[in-house]
């Protein structure tokens, strides 16, 4: 038997940001598309409003989607989030927690992001890699101001 804490990516950056600019990369279309694999987000970050992310994966076009589950600006932001891609059903049970927690340190903003329901320990590690690709781009995109 797994333990469930295996199944959770996790992935942090310090930025050299406040929380609220952090706040906007997160949530602004144009920016997330800058280091979010060119990602286009839709939303307009209201509690139960749908959230799609689309692109382009290895050639191949995507839509993944979710739902705004928790708006707490400039602190925290959690949505579900569903790939088609998984090749899972689009049941609930298949459905990921994605949690964003931003909170100021001495160096500047903290920004962590936890994603629930990986189907494994192994699969949690890659999603943390592919977290961890993505707040270092948002870092970048941070600092180049």
């Amino acid at each position: 038997m797994q333990n469930p804490d295996d199944t959770i990516a996790r992935a942090s950056v310090v930025v050299e940001a406040t929380p609220a600019e952090v706040w906007r990369a997160l949530t602004d279309p144009a920016i997330v598309k800058e280091y979010f694999f060119g990602t286009t987000v839709s939303t307009d970050w209201q509690v139960g409003s749908p959230i799609t992310y689309a692109g382009e994966w290895e050639g191949k076009a995507y839509e993944d989607k979710g739902k705004v589950l928790e708006v707490d600006e400039p602190r925290r932001l959690v949505t579900s989030f569903f790939s088609p891609m998984s090749g899972k059903a689009d049941a609930p049970e298949n459905y990921q927690t994605v949690t964003y927690l931003i909170e100021q340190v001495e160096s500047g903003t903290r920004v962590s992001v936890e994603q629930d329901n990986n189907a494994d320990a192994t699969a949690a590690e890659h999603s943390s890699g592919n977290w961890q690709m993505i707040l270092d781009g948002l870092a970048g995109v941070l600092t180049k101001g």
